[in-house]
């Protein structure tokens, strides 16, 4: 067990990618800061190098896992989380888990209620879904045009396990 409670982003082998010709960011779970991340009583992450396994929760109060990004000027961004359930998951009936993101540190943060995660599959699912996506709306320039974003269930108090975190993306409209 390391030093620190929270796993911190390691930014430097961040995955590009393009979407037609849009770019998109994927952020496996090491590159997330995750809330108790660092303690293998809360959290499981992939071993070695195999960055394509998810971070799995084993169990915590309080969920927070987040990422941020340097904005290109006026442009749109959709951004979601790759999840899904283990069999034995709990803990998630009435906990309200939210979206929210921000441009610059001193930006409005604006947020979205994910709809369902109760009933995520045991398949990885994209949340929110295509249809009912979370859009962050282009900015003009700006001092700080730093993206921060995040998955957050902080406000119940429940004990929640066996969620699956495959990955988040940030991807230009």
């Amino acid at each position: 067990m390391s030093s620190k409670p929270h796993h911190e982003a390691d930014n430097e082998n961040m995955d590009k990618t393009k979407v037609g010709n849009k770019d998109a960011l994927i952020f496996k779970p090491r590159n997330l800061n995750i809330v108790w991340g660092n303690d293998n009583r809360y959290w499981r992450f992939p071993s070695g190098n195999n960055a394509d396994e998810p971070a799995e929760l084993v169990q915590v109060s309080w969920l927070e896992v987040t990422g941020s990004c340097i904005l290109k000027d006026s442009q749109n961004y959709q951004i979601s989380f790759k999840l899904s359930f283990k069999r034995d998951a709990s803990g998630w009936s009435g906990a309200p888990v939210f979206l929210m993101a921000k441009v610059g540190k001193k930006g409005k943060y604006k947020w979205k209620k994910l709809k369902d995660l109760d009933k995520l599959p045991q398949e990885p699912t994209e949340f929110p879904s295509a249809d009912d996506s979370f859009i962050v709306d282009g900015v003009t320039r700006q001092p700080d045009m730093r993206l921060y974003f995040g998955l957050y269930e902080v406000w119940s108090g429940k004990w929640k396990g066996g969620l699956r975190v495959h990955h988040a993306t940030v991807k230009e409209l």
